[in-house]
């Protein structure tokens, strides 16, 4: 569970890059130039942590005297009004990237913690809570990365590591057999074929093919069920489709083994974080 620091580091310098362009026009008219400070990082309500060492990347890339000092790790989880980190050094650098280093720790807070509770909801059954590829651009290695932090899975990253048989791709293809054969000829035999199904008649001819892999596509938890005996074991299978807190439960109980939810990472609402600077030197 860790992350690549390259990709890291890039994406801090083109996120700086945007934020601050020329410089910081506000920091650098009130703040002294040799003015220093102690930034504290935290929280305002409680959460699962993540995103710590994106965040000690910010001051440090934008000034590598800083000095970082984490209270917490990623996956703790904390109540309101804990310390996460102290920030000392550079007054004019701790409020440069203030905005940006909380932007990464609010936002993949919240997807971890939005994934711990989901977790936990259905700890009782053995389905595992996967992510998907509804992520915001550019961030879909952090934001899957707090997916594991909070205790789910990552589905595939992208196009390339997996093939997902769609309605769109099967309408095309002519119909489910015909797009599993012509997935399973143009592919390496180390790549997964998975499949959607919105029935149990598309769910019977997908048998016949020998996906890896089925989605049950925005099925009630009662026809999950009776999927789940017809597939009995043949394959792995996934439920997904607008799934929330308040059917996660019926749907863990129907026997998938995953349960795909895009919510964790597009529309999850931002942990409350601050910073507040003491007086300066």
């Amino acid at each position: 569970m860790e992350l690549n620091p390259l990709l890291v580091k890039e994406l801090i310098h083109r996120c700086l890059l945007e934020d601050i362009g020329t410089g910081d026009i506000t920091t650098n008219s009130l703040v002294p130039e040799g003015a220093v400070t102690t930034g504290i990082i935290y929280t305002k309500e409680a959460g699962i942590i993540a995103g710590m060492t994106v965040a000690q990347e910010v001051f440090k890339q934008w000034d590598p005297s800083i000095s970082f000092e984490a209270k917490v790790k990623d996956g703790d989880k904390v109540e309101p009004r804990t310390v996460l980190a102290e920030v000392r050094g550079s007054a004019r650098t701790i409020l440069t990237a203030e905005r940006l280093a909380l932007n990464f720790l609010q936002r993949l807070s919240a997807i971890a913690t939005k994934t711990a509770q989901l977790v936990e909801l259905i700890s009782m059954y053995p389905a595992r809570i996967v992510d998907t590829r509804k992520t915001t651009p550019g961030l879909r290695f952090l934001e899957k990365y707090a997916v594991r932090v909070g205790g789910g899975h990552n589905h595939r990253f992208g196009l390339y590591d997996a093939v997902l048989i769609k309605d769109n791709h099967i309408k095309i293809a002519g119909g489910i057999t015909q797009a599993i054969n012509l997935a399973r000829k143009n592919n390496p035999h180390t790549v997964k074929i998975e499949v959607e199904v919105e029935d149990l008649a598309g769910l019977e001819e997908a048998l016949s093919a020998n996906p890896d892999i089925i989605m049950l596509d925005n099925m009630e938890p009662s026809l999950m069920r009776e999927a789940v005996e017809m597939v009995n074991g043949r394959a792995i299978i996934e439920a997904s489709g607008g799934i929330s807190e308040e059917d996660v439960v019926m749907v863990a109980k129907s026997g998938v083994d995953l349960i795909s939810i895009g919510s964790l990472t597009h529309s999850v609402k931002a942990l409350d974080i601050s910073l507040d600077v003491e007086e300066i030197k």
